[in-house]
């Protein structure tokens, strides 16, 4: 089949690439065109484990373009896929759907012959009505599907989530557009992934509420942790004791700063505000959305609290910027609260990551960034683990210690334990678990 693709972000690139690779002849498109100048020449705008392996393979094997010419991508197109962002709106928090929008109006323009246009980027509930009735206006007689089709991709392992994803929504009544995407995603029918048809809106409210219950998880076992801490508990074993429930499960109850990314928060934000505009309040949602935002702050307090109350005049030295490991991603990434509020209160701060820090010097003033975890270490008088990366999970603790002023390190991802930290002579402060 033929595919355009409408956005060269994280979904849309991801998405195209995968596509491509299944065997569909997909051409994305971007209006920015030094993005796809780059693309061109193989230069990835994200960073994404394997993905430009995946572009150079598709690229060479005639399955995947890139353009700035929408109308040439969308005329022929079987499938056109709707991959822009959809930001939080500045001031109230719903999510900024001028983007989607103004594709939608393109897309009416140039399309040609039945079209199955698909909603990819996040979007509240009835936002697919309204990209139906845009394209409807711009093309009174054209013949088309509005479908919804949610990403469930979680950065640093969007390609495997791709091709071997938990399932697949797909939301239509249409009989044409079903056939079109069934036939897109057909090697998946093939490894029997469940593919879920349902309604339009019930798909784009599944997307919602499936981010939610994992910010409700992550947040759970971020305030059971802070209860561990005062009655003597360790939350890695509390995690583990409910997440052997099946009705629970294991996935997201590992506690840390709190929750960031291209996601969470903002889809949390924007389910909050759809669902007061319907008169139908999320409190629990709410309440995540709240204490979230609270648990990064707190983060640089445990930080200071840990150096014995007062930073001032002392080196700081963070591994990790990113909101998660195998990312550059800085999005409301925890990083971004805790670095300013440790250099406010008089610490000097040097910062490594190994993907992040192009993007974090536009983010984060007054961080000094060395080239190394090691070098970030020179010297400091505490170590702060913010981000989990592999590499920083086996560092060298005589060569820590010898880099080091003291022997002060806080783990705000509980990956090394406290018995071995103590044993080797580390002041150590990890989350939710007794201090050794």
């Amino acid at each position: 089949m033929r595919v355009a693709i409408i956005g060269t972000g994280y979904v849309g690139l991801v998405s195209g690439a995968c596509f491509a690779d299944f065997g569909h002849v997909v051409t994305c498109v971007d209006k920015d065109k030094s993005k796809i100048d780059k693309l061109h020449a193989g230069i990835m705008p994200i960073y994404e484990p394997g993905l430009d392996n995946l572009v150079a393979k598709n690229v060479k094997e005639e399955r995947l373009f890139f353009t700035t010419d929408a109308a040439e991508a969308v005329k022929d197109a079987d499938a056109v896929f709707i991959a822009v962002g959809t930001p939080s709106r500045r001031g109230d928090g719903h999510a900024d759907l001028s983007y989607v929008y103004g594709a939608a109006e393109e897309i009416g323009q140039m399309m040609n012959g039945f079209t199955v246009i698909v909603t990819k980027s996040t979007v509240p509930v009835g936002t697919g009505d309204e990209v139906e009735a845009i394209i409807r206006k711009v093309r009174p007689d054209g013949d088309f599907a509005v479908v919804s089709n949610p990403e469930f991709l979680r950065e640093g392992a969007a390609i495997k989530d791709f091709k071997i994803p938990d399932r697949v929504v797909v939301g239509t009544e249409d009989e044409r557009a079903k056939q079109v995407m069934k036939e897109l995603y057909r090697p998946l029918f093939l490894n029997e992934t469940p593919i879920l048809f349902t309604a339009r809106r019930t798909s784009e409210l599944i997307k919602y509420a499936a981010n939610a219950f994992l910010a409700v998880k992550i947040t759970f076992i971020n305030e059971m942790a802070d209860l561990c801490e005062k009655v003597g508990a360790n939350v890695q074993e509390v995690s583990r004791g409910i997440g052997l429930d099946g009705r629970i499960g294991s996935k997201f109850l590992n506690a840390g700063p709190g929750y960031g990314g291209s996601c969470f928060p903002k889809d949390t934000l924007a389910l909050t505000k759809t669902a007061n505009d319907y008169g139908s309040p999320v409190r629990i949602v709410d309440t995540v959305v709240e204490v979230n935002a609270a648990r990064k702050k707190a983060m640089a307090a445990k930080v200071i609290n840990a150096m014995g109350g007062d930073v001032k005049g002392k080196t700081i030295g963070v591994l990790g910027l990113a909101f998660k490991q195998n990312t550059d991603d800085m999005r409301d990434a925890p990083s971004l609260d805790i670095l300013p509020a440790l250099t406010a209160a008089g610490a000097r701060v040097v910062a490594y990551d190994p993907e992040a820090m192009t993007e974090a010097a536009h983010l984060l003033k007054g961080i000094e960034f060395a080239g190394s975890a090691y070098a970030a270490i020179e010297g400091a008088d505490a170590m702060v683990i913010i981000t989990e990366w592999d590499q920083f999970r086996a560092l060298d603790f005589d060569r820590i210690k010898a880099a080091m002023k003291s022997n002060i390190v806080i783990d705000l991802r509980n990956i090394y334990s406290p018995e071995d930290m103590a044993k080797h002579g580390f002041a150590y402060t990890s989350i939710g678990r007794p201090v050794v």
